[in-house]
């Protein structure tokens, strides 16, 4: 390309024009006379001349409200390493095999998932290039940073200790944020233990952690392969289950459903709620008033107010 000659350079000694922070021209009075440039917002030249500011102290990311890459959940790849993991009791997050693969390792992996309640899919070769560009050899898995823990042991814990047990089943809320506040929500309001089926569940991953405010630290997790096996469990020990969903005829203020004894409060997914065949199962159904115009609240907020309900309850009777 020919270097453009019908413009004249400008003079080494010309006086440039200075930007402050609200991208407005400034004089060299105001600036207190320092001759450097000051970067207009989005300036990225420091970027692009190849020098790293990661390393200095007063580095800021350009862009703060995007996430940092979740380093916080250890990934699995390789058929042995994932076998040797389940063999040596860790918990696995889930499990990601390439479809169409059997051979006696896959199948060892597939037995061993299904006793640990490990969530396992079947997945075309593209998601597994997606998940890790390394050499997976058909299997992929991530470690979770938690350890689940057996709701039958959580639940005569609790019984033995004297306390009336509260506990949050969840029907298949998948998105991590809201489990993370969930949890933080459950653990304020002293709950015992959160449910989770195993399949359909968010992922506990380092948005849940973060959200938590590290609740999920503190509060057990039970990880359950079905929600309907689950319930029954807890109605035959003496749990009371209180469904929470805009479709019941109860009001969560008319306080007709005492909840100061054993109680299990079921919340729904976030796309369509409960699902019917629990809906069934629970013992009560309660909604909660509301005042404005949109018909349903983010299940985080709903848990929250459902779960005070029983922590006021407790409190007023002297719990």
């Amino acid at each position: 390309m020919e270097k453009r000659t019908d413009r004249p350079e400008r003079p080494l000694n010309e006086r440039r024009t200075f930007y402050n922070s609200e991208n407005r021209p400034v004089n060299r009075e105001e600036r207190g006379g320092d001759d450097r440039r000051e970067a207009r917002p989005g300036d990225d030249r420091e970027a692009r001349s190849g020098e790293s500011r990661e390393g200095r102290g007063d580095f800021k990311p350009r862009y703060p409200h995007r996430p940092a890459a979740d380093r916080s959940i250890e990934m699995l790849f390789g058929l042995r390493p994932i076998l040797e993991a389940l063999s040596a009791g860790r918990t696995l997050e889930k499990i990601y095999l390439l479809r169409g693969t059997k051979n006696s390792v896959t199948q060892e992996i597939t037995e061993l998932a299904k006793a640990a309640n490990v969530p396992m899919s079947l997945v075309p070769i593209e998601k597994l290039n997606d998940l890790t560009r390394k050499n997976h050899q058909g299997a992929v898995a991530f470690v979770s940073p938690i350890d689940y823990q057996p709701l039958d042991s959580i639940l005569a814990s609790v019984y033995e200790a004297g306390k009336t047990p509260l506990l949050l089943l969840l029907d298949r809320v998948t998105d991590v944020r809201n489990f993370g506040a969930i949890a933080r929500n459950a653990e304020c309001m002293g709950v015992h233990a959160i449910v989770v089926p195993s399949r359909g569940a968010a992922q506990i991953n380092g948005d849940a952690l973060k959200t938590s405010a590290g609740a999920l630290n503190l509060i057990p997790v039970c990880r359950e392969p079905n929600l309907k096996e689950t319930i029954s469990f807890l109605q035959q020990s003496g749990v009371t289950i209180v469904a929470c969903t805009e479709k019941a005829d109860a009001s969560l203020e008319a306080g007709t459903v005492d909840m100061t004894g054993p109680v299990a409060v079921l919340m729904g997914s976030e796309e369509d709620g409960i699902s019917p065949e629990y809906l069934k199962l629970a013992d009560h159904k309660l909604r909660i008033p509301m005042a404005g115009q949109i018909g349903s609240l983010n299940v985080s907020v709903a848990s929250g107010i459902m779960l005070f309900e029983v922590l006021r309850q407790r409190l007023t009777s002297g719990q």
